[in-house]
């Protein structure tokens, strides 16, 4: 089995060092200005990749991260695992129950704040695929992919928000919620089919890998609920707390992800499913999933955020029309599909708009998506530099906006 070198190992932990450190000190300033950690992230992400320290300090930038691809290797590994336990945790926000409860208004908000983002989101990039950046590759995947990005709510940046303005336990905030799980959910379903129809190396053929991906959902939200939910009280009771519950999840959760990369989704769709179900347990208590929050938020979480900086100049691969296009459509789908639902719901016209902004945050998973859109060859870099911009902005803007919409009501 091959290793790494003394050289390689050195310069492993500088990167890791280097990115956490970083990480911790943007976290901390952008929180300071009531802004998620992630924007400080992936700006630190921007400082040390070829952005910043590529275009000004060559060298540095070189030895760190250019210098040695058994270190980048590694190092890729890790991003690898920070991306599948990021939507893990994104999983165990979700409590099926809460959606069950909300009945029809979320399934309202939630599938009008879908679909009319996915058909905006699929019309034009399908008509103008050349401004949007797509060269030669398959443009009906294309449309599909920029569809499903464009619907997508981050669901852990709504509950920051709503925690934030006092808003997450009033009627209004589980809504909007349960709506976000509902969207998540679908979402990342539509994403696994989509990367199926990619070819990712399934020995099974398209409909085999949708059919096996819809079966296993299926599974995962019935009888795998039920089975963990049979099993948690004996690990809590029998296994040591709370190393027992935590390496337990940790190893499903892989499990779980290995599966779905072998259908040939990808692995952070089993790892999302797992989180569903293991988090909807009464047996998962609120404080061991803290500490898990608490491990992956601030370790792995910070490398993955940074590591988007490490890929791309952002200087170089910003297009202003290209980024304002994409803004456009994210901003009229979501406010128009969900605050069109919520209206429906017996919201008045502040209260629905107010929804819509709140479901307007994209956040991590947008960037997840992007980023294995790109590396998939699905889009180009352009591209996933618009669909970062949009996540910040949508991300920071959505809280204002909300607070804006309640104020103008109480008028």
């Amino acid at each position: 089995m091959e290793s790494l070198s003394h050289q390689d190992v050195v310069n492993l932990f500088l990167q890791l060092a280097a990115m956490l450190l970083l990480a911790r000190v943007f976290a901390e300033i952008a929180q300071k200005f009531n802004q998620p950690a992630v924007v400080g992230e992936l700006l630190a992400g921007i400082i040390l990749g070829p952005t910043i320290l590529g275009t000004f300090f060559p060298g540095a930038f070189d030895f760190l991260f250019a210098s040695n691809p058994s270190a980048n290797l590694a190092l890729d590994g890790f991003v690898q695992i920070a991306v599948v336990l990021l939507l893990f945790i994104a999983g165990l926000e979700v409590e099926l129950h809460l959606v069950w409860s909300q009945g029809k208004s979320a399934l309202s908000i939630s599938l009008l704040g879908l679909v009319v983002p996915f058909v905006l989101g699929f019309i034009f990039p399908y008509y103008f695929s050349s401004f949007f950046g797509l060269a030669d590759g398959d443009r009906l995947l294309f449309s599909l992919f920029m569809g499903t990005a464009m619907s997508i709510t981050a669901l852990p940046v709504v509950v920051r928000i709503l925690m934030d303005m006092n808003l997450f336990k009033t009627k209004m905030g589980m809504l909007i919620v349960a709506s976000a799980m509902v969207n998540d959910i679908i979402g990342w379903l539509i994403f696994s089919v989509i990367l199926s129809f990619m070819g990712k190396g399934s020995s099974l053929s398209l409909m085999q890998t949708i059919g096996v991906t819809l079966l296993f959902t299926f599974f995962m939200l019935t009888l795998g609920k039920i089975i963990i939910n049979r099993v948690l009280p004996w690990v809590n009771k029998k296994l040591a707390w709370p190393g027992g519950v935590l390496s337990l999840s940790m190893a499903f959760c892989f499990l779980a992800a290995a599966f779905t990369e072998w259908l040939g989704i990808h692995s952070i769709f089993g790892a999302f499913l797992l989180g569903v179900a293991l988090g909807d347990s009464e047996h998962m208590s609120e404080r061991a999933k803290e500490i898990v929050h608490q491990f992956i938020n601030n370790i792995f979480a910070p490398l993955f955020f940074v590591s988007i900086g490490l890929k791309i100049n952002f200087f170089t691969n910003f297009e202003l029309m290209l980024t304002l296009a994409v803004l456009a459509i994210s901003f009229a789908g979501k406010i128009v599909g969900s605050g069109f639902g919520a209206y429906k719901g017996g919201f008045n016209v502040k209260e629905s708009l107010a929804v819509g902004f709140g479901m307007n945050a994209r956040g991590a998973m947008e960037i997840i998506l992007g980023l294995i859109a790109l590396e998939n060859g699905l889009i180009d870099e352009k591209l996933f530099v618009a669909l970062v911009i949009m996540a910040i902005v949508t991300s920071m803007s959505s809280g204002p906006l909300m607070k804006w919409a309640l104020k103008e009501k109480s008028k």
